[in-house]
Protein backbone atom coordinates (compact mmCIF):
# COMPACT_ATOMS: atom_id res chain seq x y z
CA UNK A 1 0.00 0.00 0.00
CA UNK A 2 1.11 3.37 -0.61
CA UNK A 3 2.37 5.13 2.59
CA UNK A 4 0.66 8.34 1.26
CA UNK A 5 -2.71 6.54 0.94
CA UNK A 6 -2.48 4.59 4.04
CA UNK A 7 -4.65 5.84 7.48
CA UNK A 8 -2.94 7.57 9.62
CA UNK A 9 -2.85 5.29 13.49
CA UNK A 10 -2.56 8.83 15.60
CA UNK A 11 -5.75 10.26 13.96
CA UNK A 12 -8.62 10.28 16.02
CA UNK A 13 -12.00 12.00 15.71
CA UNK A 14 -12.35 15.53 16.87
CA UNK A 15 -14.71 15.34 19.93
CA UNK A 16 -17.04 18.30 20.47
CA UNK A 17 -17.91 19.07 24.41
CA UNK A 18 -22.08 19.68 23.54
CA UNK A 19 -22.89 21.47 26.43
CA UNK A 20 -26.58 19.61 26.71
CA UNK A 21 -25.53 16.20 25.83
CA UNK A 22 -21.87 16.05 26.78
CA UNK A 23 -18.39 14.60 24.91
CA UNK A 24 -20.26 13.79 21.01
CA UNK A 25 -17.91 12.48 18.31
CA UNK A 26 -17.67 15.03 15.64
CA UNK A 27 -18.97 12.63 13.10
CA UNK A 28 -22.70 13.65 14.34
CA UNK A 29 -22.29 17.35 13.38
CA UNK A 30 -22.27 19.29 9.70
CA UNK A 31 -20.00 22.05 10.12
CA UNK A 32 -21.80 25.20 8.69
CA UNK A 33 -19.28 27.90 8.70
CA UNK A 34 -18.12 30.88 10.19
CA UNK A 35 -20.40 31.79 13.44
CA UNK A 36 -20.63 35.32 11.95
CA UNK A 37 -23.58 33.70 10.18
CA UNK A 38 -25.63 34.58 13.10
CA UNK A 39 -25.05 38.48 12.77
CA UNK A 40 -27.68 38.72 9.63
CA UNK A 41 -27.50 42.43 8.95
CA UNK A 42 -30.04 44.72 9.02
CA UNK A 43 -32.47 44.55 5.65
CA UNK A 44 -34.05 48.14 6.05
CA UNK A 45 -30.47 49.63 6.69
CA UNK A 46 -29.35 52.28 3.52
CA UNK A 47 -26.88 50.28 3.08
CA UNK A 48 -28.27 46.57 3.27
CA UNK A 49 -27.16 45.84 -0.02
CA UNK A 50 -23.81 45.69 0.37
CA UNK A 51 -24.20 44.34 3.88
CA UNK A 52 -25.86 41.30 2.29
CA UNK A 53 -23.08 41.03 -0.39
CA UNK A 54 -19.94 41.10 2.35
CA UNK A 55 -22.72 38.89 4.73
CA UNK A 56 -23.35 35.91 1.92
CA UNK A 57 -19.93 36.14 -0.24
CA UNK A 58 -16.52 37.02 2.15
CA UNK A 59 -15.55 34.52 5.18
CA UNK A 60 -12.08 34.93 6.87
CA UNK A 61 -10.26 31.97 7.07
CA UNK A 62 -7.82 32.36 10.48
CA UNK A 63 -5.51 30.21 11.53
CA UNK A 64 -5.65 29.63 14.75
CA UNK A 65 -9.06 30.60 17.09
CA UNK A 66 -12.12 30.72 15.16
CA UNK A 67 -16.05 30.67 16.08
CA UNK A 68 -17.68 27.85 14.13
CA UNK A 69 -21.33 27.13 13.06
CA UNK A 70 -22.03 23.34 13.96
CA UNK A 71 -25.19 21.57 13.56
CA UNK A 72 -25.96 18.29 15.63
CA UNK A 73 -27.51 16.54 12.66
CA UNK A 74 -27.46 13.18 13.98
CA UNK A 75 -28.39 13.63 17.53
CA UNK A 76 -30.47 16.56 19.44
CA UNK A 77 -30.45 18.67 16.23
CA UNK A 78 -29.65 21.59 17.99
CA UNK A 79 -27.04 24.28 16.70
CA UNK A 80 -23.79 25.09 18.33
CA UNK A 81 -20.76 27.97 18.22
CA UNK A 82 -17.74 25.61 18.43
CA UNK A 83 -14.32 28.13 19.29
CA UNK A 84 -12.08 25.91 17.76
CA UNK A 85 -8.03 26.33 16.79
CA UNK A 86 -7.71 25.81 13.21
CA UNK A 87 -4.34 24.68 13.26
CA UNK A 88 -4.89 21.92 15.94
CA UNK A 89 -8.23 21.41 16.15
CA UNK A 90 -8.66 22.04 20.09
CA UNK A 91 -11.85 23.28 21.14
CA UNK A 92 -11.64 26.12 23.86
CA UNK A 93 -15.35 26.76 23.62
CA UNK A 94 -18.85 25.46 22.87
CA UNK A 95 -22.30 27.51 23.33
CA UNK A 96 -25.87 26.76 21.91
CA UNK A 97 -25.82 28.81 18.92
CA UNK A 98 -29.57 30.73 20.33
CA UNK A 99 -27.70 31.37 23.63
CA UNK A 100 -25.49 33.43 21.41
CA UNK A 101 -28.08 35.01 19.97
CA UNK A 102 -29.52 36.32 22.22
CA UNK A 103 -26.89 37.55 24.35
CA UNK A 104 -25.85 39.53 20.86
CA UNK A 105 -29.22 41.05 20.89
CA UNK A 106 -28.96 41.99 24.64
CA UNK A 107 -25.84 43.88 23.92
CA UNK A 108 -27.35 45.56 21.07
CA UNK A 109 -30.10 46.60 22.59
CA UNK A 110 -28.10 47.25 25.49
CA UNK A 111 -25.98 49.62 23.28
CA UNK A 112 -29.38 51.58 21.25
CA UNK A 113 -30.55 52.58 24.19
CA UNK A 114 -26.58 54.10 26.23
Amino acid sequence: MNAALAPNPTYTDMLIPHPLLGLRDSAEFVYLGDAKLLLRPNADSETAADEFHDYLHLRDNPAGLHKELWFHEYGDRSWLVVTRDTLTHEISDVQLARDVVIANSEQQNGQEHA
